[in-house]
C-alpha cells in the first residue's frame, strides 16, 4: 500500500511559529508532526510515501531524507502553495497514485498508531477517521448515512446535522482512487484550486461507498491554531503514543 501526505501549505494560522518552518516539523512531544505520521506508517510496513512539498520544502526535504533514510519518498513541488489548497496538491499526484489504494494523510495530523491500525484493517475499502463530536465552522465535517456509510462531507454543512470531524487520514480503494481523481481534475479545471480535497469528495458519495471508522476514543487532532498545537502536546503525553 502507498501513503500521500499532503506537506506543502504555508500555514499562516500559526505564525510566528511557522515564519521559519513549515507546520508539520513543528515538535509535539519529543518528535516533529510528519515524524510521528512517518514512524506509525512504519510500523504497518508502509514505506512508499509521496510527499506534497511547498512551503520551506528544502528544510523539510533535508529533515525527511535525514531522519527517515529507509523510507521510498517522492517529493511532488506545488509551486503555487500560497494561492492553493489541497485539491490542487493532491490533483499533483495523479500520474503516480491514480489507480491505486492508498492511505492519505494531511501533514498537520496528530495521532497515534491505533488509528492507523484501524484503517488499515477496516472491513471497508474505503474509510475516513471521524472523531464524532459537536463541530463548528471551521472543521471539516461529514453526515452520516445508513451502516456508517457518508453522505456528505465539507466545512459548509449545517453542523446540527453532522456526525462529526473528518480528521484527515483516510484509506481509499484502488477503484474510488480513479473516481476521485477524476473528481479533482473536474474541481481544478472549474477553478477550484483553493479548494480543499473534500470538495473532491463529496459529490462522488452518491455513486461510491465511502465510510467512517469512529476514533474519538483515540487521543488525535488536526493543528490549525495555536491552542491546537497546546492540545496536541497534552495528548502526545498519552500512553497510546509510546507503543
Amino acid at each position: 500500500m502507498k501513503a500521500v501526505i499532503l506537506a506543502a501549505g504555508v500555514s499562516r494560522r500559526l505564525y510566528p511559529v511557522t515564519y521559519d518552518m513549515p507546520k508539520c516539523l513543528i515538535k509535539v512531544g519529543e518528535k516533529s508532526i510528519i515524524d510521528h505520521q512517518l514512524d506509525s506508517l512504519k510500523q504497518s510496513e508502509i514505506n512508499n510515501v509521496t510527499i506534497v512539498v511547498g512551503y520551506h520544502r528544502e528544510t523539510l526535504i533535508d529533515h525527511l531524507e535525514t531522519n527517515h533514510p529507509s523510507m521510498d519518498f517522492k517529493f511532488i513541488i506545488n509551486h503555487h502553495y500560497f494561492e492553493t489548497n489541497t485539491a490542487y496538491s493532491l490533483q499533483l499526484c495523479d500520474r503516480i497514485i491514480r489507480g491505486n489504494q492508498f492511505i492519505l494523510l494531511n501533514a498537520d495530523v496528530l495521532y497515534p498508531h491505533e488509528l492507523l491500525n484501524r484503517l488499515i484493517n477496516s472491513s471497508y475499502n474505503s474509510v475516513l477517521a471521524v472523531d464524532a463530536k459537536p463541530c463548528g465552522k471551521e472543521e471539516v465535517k461529514v453526515i452520516e448515512g445508513d451502516n456508517q456509510r457518508l453522505v456528505a462531507i465539507g466545512k459548509d454543512l449545517i453542523e446540527d446535522n453532522c456526525l462529526g470531524e473528518f480528521i484527515g487520514v483516510a484509506k481509499l480503494s484502488n477503484d474510488f482512487s480513479n473516481t476521485f481523481f477524476n473528481s479533482l481534475d473536474k474541481l481544478i479545471k472549474a477553478g477550484g484550486k483553493s479548494d480543499y480535497f473534500e470538495a473532491a469528495m463529496h459529490p462522488i458519495l452518491v455513486d461510491h461507498a465511502v465510510y467512517y471508522e469512529n476514533v474519538s476514543d483515540l487521543p488525535c487532532i488536526e493543528i490549525d491554531f495555536v491552542e491546537d498545537l497546546e492540545n496536541a502536546r497534552d495528548l502526545v503525553k498519552s500512553d497510546l503514543f509510546k507503543k
